[in-house]
């Protein structure tokens, strides 16, 4: 894309728009724009999030099986220095935060961990190549980082949540789990009065609850968001002052990067260690 042929708004919306497909006017087209997008309804498809997530998953997936096959004792390879230091690494972390016994939580943190960390780096992807590509494939638009989209990183955190109430449930049972909600955080040795706290318990609890899985999503997505702005607005820019800025603003960009999949997979560990919890 060229500023020549499109105004500042007009080339930061293009490049904020997924390619999103869906039912329209009864067939399956995608969108040329935010308001065809809107017009599909809930079962639309960002295609480019899904099709990003997918194959950065794969990825790291047959990445580390590949060196889990090749894995021999004795000198390891670059590669398996690299992997066993990332495990190491996410180990130490689920250790150090999570107090129970459970045979996913490590797994899970190393998935949460190296997906979205992948899927942050995308955003070092000068931000003109995919979409001339794209647009030169026909496709109109394309978004490289799967979490600037809302829909992706809701949807990670939902699944954090479901694991939340399903472990809250399991330890806890279906009477601990609404004791918790019901009971905390004003008690009452009067049961009368402990009674009367309930609605109050519930609702300040619901809250903390919800926010949960709110708050995981869009920290994660207003953080990538904001950067992914600040490269659009650099690439505004005259070429002369890009290299200048973008260059700097990518380093830094690197810490953010591994900052926010980093919160995100301390998050799931404390959240789910709290569902392993008789109390909190």
């Amino acid at each position: 894309m060229t500023t020549e042929v499109l105004t500042s708004a007009d080339y930061i919306r293009h490049h904020l728009q997924n390619l999103t497909c869906g039912l329209h006017e009864g067939q399956i087209h995608c969108a040329h724009n935010a308001e065809e997008a809107k017009e599909m309804g809930f079962w639309a498809l960002n295609v480019d999030t899904f099709v990003v997530s997918l194959v950065l998953g794969l990825f790291f997936t047959l990445l580390f099986y590949r060196v889990a096959v090749k894995a021999k004792q004795g000198t390891p390879s670059g590669a398996q220095n690299f992997i066993e230091w990332i495990i190491e690494f996410i180990d130490n972390s689920v250790r150090g935060s999570f107090t129970g016994r459970s045979a996913l939580v490590a797994p899970l943190a190393l998935t949460v961990f190296l997906w979205i960390f992948l899927m942050n780096l995308m955003d070092l992807v000068p931000v003109d190549y995919i979409p001339y590509l794209a647009e030169k494939a026909g496709l109109g638009h394309f978004k490289l980082v799967p979490s600037t989209d809302p829909n992706a990183t809701i949807g990670m955190s939902l699944g954090v949540f479901f694991l939340v109430i399903y472990y809250s449930i399991k330890i806890k049972g279906i009477g601990g789990f609404f004791g918790e909600l019901a009971l905390m955080p004003f008690q009452s040795s009067n049961k009368l009065v402990q009674v009367l706290f309930m609605p109050v318990n519930l609702l300040l609890e619901g809250v903390n609850l919800i926010a949960k899985p709110v708050s995981l999503a869009l920290r994660l997505f207003g953080n990538m968001y904001a950067g992914e702005m600040i490269f659009i607005l650099i690439a505004l820019l005259p070429f002369y002052a890009q290299w200048t800025l973008s260059l700097p603003w990518a380093i830094f960009h690197i810490l953010i990067v591994t900052l926010q999949a980093f919160i995100f997979m301390t998050l799931t560990i404390v959240y789910l260690d709290m569902a392993h919890q008789e109390h909190h």
